[in-house]
């Protein structure tokens, strides 16, 4: 049976009731603005691919805009993912290893690198500029990996228990004012390129409608998302370590006091007798392959990373390929009947309306009331409603395609990332940050992200080739004859019910102390 431990450090019961104050909001934009930049790198890329197979793969001569092969669209979309994935894992294992604080600034070095070198992609043939481009974006994955479980981490390290999880979504909904930010930069830079170089229509353009100086279109808006996260780069540099870290982890008492004496401006005692005693105690010393870490905490890890993974299939799905599903529908026009920047504006514009009206709303639903209603019910609501309009579209499919109903549809499609946003996509982020051990709370963290972002990589392959049209006549040049959007959007329909079912498996954390939730404040008797 288990008892709790009364030797609760003074620095966390401090940190744990501290009244809202000013760095908290500090920390929320210092991580926020690493969430900014990820969320911008890794879905502008959807607003600039097409522009990339009529600038590199049009067929001289050919009445049809250039569009990317099969292999190579997957490729420039996915890459990233990839990156993701190991970026999570590996920089989520240091973070427990080296602290938070260490590893941090690595993170965004790498992604303002990475983003700067992906606009400047070189090469003779289209292959080789399409290679480059690939190399840099798996590298800025890399580094946006990183930011997840160290971002989540440090902040629901320094926030108090009654309004922890509000600040932790706070963080996670800077994602939406990223994919917000890059739908208006990209409708800006094809507004100038379009007024200063005077695009031809398609049909009199005998050189695919692109003019040449699109080209740098594309490598504006890549190179553009270096920015935010080069200006928090200082300011991540200055951040003192997490209290929990200093304290539970590299057992330095004085240190964790001191540091947050200065942030919560007052004094802490340093208690290193209490710390003493932690260092003594073998229950909690268990590490992540352990049968008591299974015992304990196997559930929960298997829940938070199966909600991401089914969440990701879906919510992936949706927003690399709303181009496509919007050129189904007859929303964005043909794009024989357009030039080049035309349709980059057309498509950003779409995204960016989906973006303000259900997406950014969606993120911040779920910062004013996560710590009312709950974790729980936020996903579980989230991922219900979600399947409701998954359905909702695709059984009466044919019904919403129609000239009449398109304004419908785009209303239906906007609810589903609205109760995404307002439901799993941001509880999946929260929850694992607050429910394991300070040892291991990055690793576990980067372990649920890295099977959200496989789902994402599931999500961004499978739908590609499943949104096909299911005659291969119609299907686009070059993909195989898939099943069709109707039943594509069916398949995320079960696979959010499926979420529904392993949401069970989340415990609640709302106005529960970390130590409470990860059982670090217990020990165990015969």
């Amino acid at each position: 049976m288990a008892k709790e431990n009364q030797s609760q450090l003074e620095v966390l019961n401090a940190l744990d009731v501290a009244k809202t104050q000013w760095y908290h909001f500090t920390a929320i934009v210092i991580a926020g603005m690493g969430f900014f930049t990820d969320a911008y790198d890794l879905f502008c890329i959807s607003l600039v691919t097409k522009l990339l197979g009529r600038i590199y793969y049009h067929v001289d001569g050919s009445p049809k805009p250039g569009s990317l092969p099969p292999n190579i669209s997957a490729a420039v979309n996915g890459v990233a993912l990839f990156g993701t994935l190991a970026g999570q894992l590996f920089f989520g294992w240091l973070g427990d290893k080296m602290g938070r604080k260490k590893v941090y600034g690595m993170t965004l070095g790498i992604m303002v690198v990475a983003s700067i070198a992906s606009g400047l992609s070189f090469g003779h043939t289209p292959g080789t500029v399409m290679g480059t481009l690939c190399f840099f974006r798996f590298w800025l994955g890399f580094g946006i990996g990183g930011d997840y479980p160290l971002s989540a981490t440090i902040m629901s390290e320094y926030s108090n228990k009654k309004t922890r999880g509000a600040f932790i979504a706070a963080v996670f909904a800077m994602q939406g004012f990223g994919i917000l930010s890059g739908g208006v930069f990209a409708i800006v830079i094809s507004s100038i390129f379009k007024s200063v170089y005077k695009a031809p229509p398609y049909e009199v353009d005998a050189l695919g409608s692109t003019v040449p100086q699109a080209d740098y279109v594309w490598r504006i808006i890549l190179m553009f998302g270096a920015i935010p996260a080069a200006m928090t780069f200082y300011s991540r540099s200055k951040m003192p370590e997490t209290a929990r870290y200093t304290a539970l982890v590299a057992k330095d008492a004085k240190k964790a006091a001191a540091d947050m004496s200065k942030v919560l401006q007052c004094e802490i005692e340093a208690e290193p007798e209490k710390v003493e005693t932690i260092r003594d105690e073998k229950t909690n010393s268990f590490g992540l392959f352990s049968m008591q870490f299974v015992r304990r905490h196997g559930a929960h890890l298997f829940g938070t990373a199966s909600t991401w993974f089914l969440l990701d299939i879906a919510f992936y799905s949706q927003n690399l390929f709303q181009k496509d599903v919007f050129s189904a529908i007859g929303w964005i026009p043909k794009a024989s009947t357009m030039n080049a920047l035309d349709e980059v504006f057309w498509i950003s514009r779409a995204q960016t309306l989906i973006a303000l009206c259900s997406t950014v709303p969606g993120y911040w639903f779920t910062v004013a009331f996560i710590d009312h209603i709950g974790r729980f019910w936020i996903q579980l609501v989230g991922f219900f409603m979600m399947t409701v309009f998954m359905f909702g579209l695709a059984i009466p499919y044919h019904h919403w395609t129609q000239p009449d109903n398109r304004i419908g549809f785009v209303i239906m499609y906007a609810l589903t990332f609205f109760f995404a946003n307002f439901g799993p996509n941001s509880t999946t982020f929260v929850v694992p940050a607050e429910i394991f051990p300070a040892r291991l709370r990055s690793t576990c963290h980067g372990i649920s992200a890295a099977a959200g972002k496989a789902g994402a990589i599931i999500g961004a392959f499978g739908f590609l080739y499943l949104a096909q049209d299911k005659d291969p006549k119609k299907a686009d040049p070059g993909y195989p004859a898939g099943i069709g959007v109707k039943n594509a959007l069916i398949v995320l329909g079960f696979v959010n019910l499926l979420g529904m079912l392993c949401t069970l498996l989340v415990p609640e954390s709302k106005g529960k102390s970390l130590e409470e939730m990860s059982g670090e404040n217990e020990e165990e008797t015969a």
